[in-house]
């Protein structure tokens, strides 16, 4: 499969909708923990993954085609976090010039550069001044930046994940918050991936061990009502 390929072009804004309720059906016989857990709004803050041009914009040749499906989606939640003031934090996968980017460069033979413009958050969701944007290295969100330290002076325990790669940096950030015991959600159609074998693979996963899979409506609706457990 390559980059752009038709496989890819499985999730669009008409039916996204229709798409995330049979993935959540199936998700759910993965995820028995489910019922444990309830999104408080107050301890939680949303994570956008590399939503940079680099991956939405149909100019890069590392589009991510289904990201023009959930970035709606995003937008939404972005709206709804800032709403009832909780944290909305952006990350871009980016090296500077004259950063080595080691193993990454030798398995994609490429790498994006922090001067490179579509190293940017795209401006169809335009992360305001006063938020956070993180620029990292790794997979994970959580090498090297700083990530759970902020998190936690904010007495954040619950992050959101939305964003791309489904299957390459929002599972790796799930799986690692998991291990520093921070409760993960994930938007099943707030994320994408190269294909939707790769995006469900990767979501059966972590809904079995590691995060609780729920649609962009789900979770609006948890947060809408009694403003998401607000006491």
């Amino acid at each position: 499969m390559e980059f752009g390929s038709d496989e890819g072009d499985y999730a669009t804004p008409q039916n996204i909708e229709y798409k995330a309720m049979g993935w959540l059906d199936e998700l759910e016989a993965y995820c028995l923990a489910k019922k444990r857990f309830e999104p408080r709004v107050k301890d939680m803050a949303l994570l956008v993954i590399d939503a940079q041009d680099f991956f939405v914009n149909p100019d890069s040749h590392a589009y991510v085609l289904a990201s023009r499906g959930i970035m709606p989606n995003i937008k939404r939640l972005i709206d709804k976090f800032r709403e009832l003031g909780q944290p909305v934090i952006f990350t871009r996968h980016a090296y500077l010039d004259d950063e080595d980017p080691g193993i990454m460069n030798l398995w994609w033979g490429d790498s994006i550069r922090d001067s490179d413009p579509l190293s940017q958050v795209s401006q169809e969701l335009a992360p305001r001044p006063d938020e956070t944007v993180i620029r990292k290295t790794r997979y994970s969100a959580f090498i090297g930046t700083g990530l759970e330290a902020m998190l936690r002076e904010r007495g954040i325990d619950t992050i959101l994940i939305t964003g791309v790669v489904t299957h390459l940096c929002c599972e790796s950030t799930a799986r690692e918050a998991f291990m520093k015991d921070l409760e993960v959600y994930m938007a099943i159609d707030g994320t994408a991936s190269y294909s939707e074998e790769l995006h469900m693979s990767s979501l059966r996963t972590l809904a079995n061990g590691f995060a609780i899979p729920m649609t962009t409506q789900e979770m609006m609706v948890r947060l809408t009502d009694n403003n998401g457990g607000i006491e």
